[in-house]
C-alpha cells in the first residue's frame, strides 16, 4: 500500500511508550486483515459527538471494520451529528464554566459533552419524530427490530435527507447502513432514544415494547455472527474504551464455550484497547489484556495491545494507517 504524509509522519516519528504500541497495533491489525481476518470494532465513550465518523466510515466503506459494537449514546449521535451539526454549540472554555453558565446551556436546551453542546430541537427532537413514525408503523405490520435496525431504516427511506448538515460520507451510521454491517447496542435504553421509547411506551403512544428488540437477543445474534465468522475469518477485537460497548462482546467466546458448551470455538484472534482507566482500581475497562486469558477470550499467544491515551487523538491515527493516509 502506499503511504500518504500521515501514515508516513507516524512511522518516523512515533517509536516509543504509547506512540510505539499504537504503530505496533496498527500494524499488527493490517497483519490481521492481510491474513484473512475480521474486526469487530467496539465503541464507547462519546466518539460519535467526536465526530470519529470522519475516519471510521471510510474504515467500514473499505472493509476494514466487518462489525460494531457500540453505546446507544455512540448510535444515535452519529446521526444527530449528521441532521443538527451547524445547531451544534463549542465551548472550549468548558473548564472554566460555573453552575450559573451551565443553568444557562440548560435553559438554551444545549446538552453538554465536554466541549461540545447537542441541541435539543434540532437534534433529539427531530429524529424522534421521524423514529417515532417508524416505531408505530412496526407496532401496524407486527415487525420487531433491533434499535439499529430502526435507524438503518430511516436513513434508507431518505425522510432525513433534507436535514444533513454534513456529507454523509463523513457518517459511519450512513456508511454500516449501506453495508448492512452488524451492529451490536448493548443496553440500548441508556440513551437518549432509548429514554425516549421508554416515554411513549408510557404515555401510551406505544402500546407494544416488544417491537424493539433486546440486548439478550443482540448477544443471540452476536453470538451466530461470530460462530459464522470466526472458524473461516477469525475475528480481532478493537475496543475504544470500556464499559459495556466492549465487556459485552467479548464475552460472546467464553459463553459459546463455557456455557453452551460448544467445541472448537476460536478466540478472538487480536486484541487492542484505547484506555486511561487504571488496573489498581478494580476497574475492568482498566484490566491488561493479559487478564482476559484467564476468562477464556484470548489465547496467550494472541496479539494482545493496550494504548494508554486519548481515544480522540489515537483511533483516527491508528485508521489513518490502515487507510494509508
Amino acid at each position: 500500500m502506499e503511504r500518504g504524509p500521515v501514515s508516513k509522519f507516524i512511522e518516523h516519528h512515533y517509536r516509543h511508550f504509547n506512540a510505539a504500541t499504537l504503530v505496533d497495533a496498527a500494524k499488527a491489525w493490517e497483519r490481521h486483515l492481510d491474513g484473512g481476518g475480521s474486526m469487530l470494532l467496539a465503541m464507547a465513550g462519546a466518539m460519535s459527538t467526536a465526530e470519529l465518523g470522519l475516519s471510521l466510515a471510510e474504515m467500514i466503506r473499505r472493509d476494514k471494520v466487518h462489525a460494531i459494537s457500540c453505546t446507544g449514546a455512540n448510535l444515535e449521535e452519529d446521526l444527530f451529528n449528521l441532521v443538527a451539526h451547524d445547531h451544534y454549540v463549542r465551548v472550549p472554555h468548558y473548564r472554566d464554566l460555573t453552575p450559573a453558565d451551565e443553568a444557562e446551556l440548560l435553559a438554551r436546551h444545549l446538552n453538554r459533552v465536554t466541549d461540545t453542546c447537542i441541541p435539543e430541537e434540532e437534534a433529539f427532537r427531530r429524529v424522534e419524530r421521524r423514529l417515532l413514525e417508524e416505531w408505530l408503523r412496526a407496532k401496524r405490520e407486527g415487525e420487531r427490530l433491533f434499535p439499529h435496525e430502526y435507524l438503518y431504516r430511516l436513513i434508507r427511506s431518505g425522510a432525513l435527507e433534507e436535514h444533513y448538515q454534513i456529507d454523509p460520507a463523513d457518517s459511519w451510521l450512513v456508511a454500516a447502513a449501506e453495508k448492512e454491517l452488524p451492529v451490536f447496542v448493548p443496553g440500548w435504553e441508556d440513551s437518549t432514544l432509548g429514554n425516549v421509547f421508554a416515554a411513549r411506551c408510557i404515555d401510551g403512544t406505544l402500546t407494544d415494547r416488544s417491537i424493539v428488540r433486546t440486548g439478550l437477543e443482540y448477544m443471540e445474534g452476536l453470538a451466530e455472527w461470530y460462530m459464522a465468522t470466526a472458524p473461516s475469518s477469525p475475528v480481532g477485537f478493537f475496543q475504544i474504551g470500556g464499559g459495556i460497548a466492549g465487556d459485552f462482546p467479548i464475552c460472546v467466546v467464553p459463553m459459546l464455550e463455557q456455557d453452551l458448551l460448544r467445541e472448537n470455538v476460536p478466540m478472538w484472534a487480536y486484541f487492542c484497547q484505547i484506555s486511561d482507566s487504571t488496573t489498581s482500581y478494580g476497574s475492568y475497562s482498566g484490566a491488561v489484556p493479559n487478564e482476559k486469558i484467564t476468562w477464556g477470550k484470548l489465547e496467550p499467544d494472541t496479539p494482545k495491545f493496550i494504548i494508554e491515551s486519548d481515544a480522540t487523538i489515537v483511533a483516527p491515527l491508528v485508521f489513518a494507517w490502515l487507510l494509508g493516509w
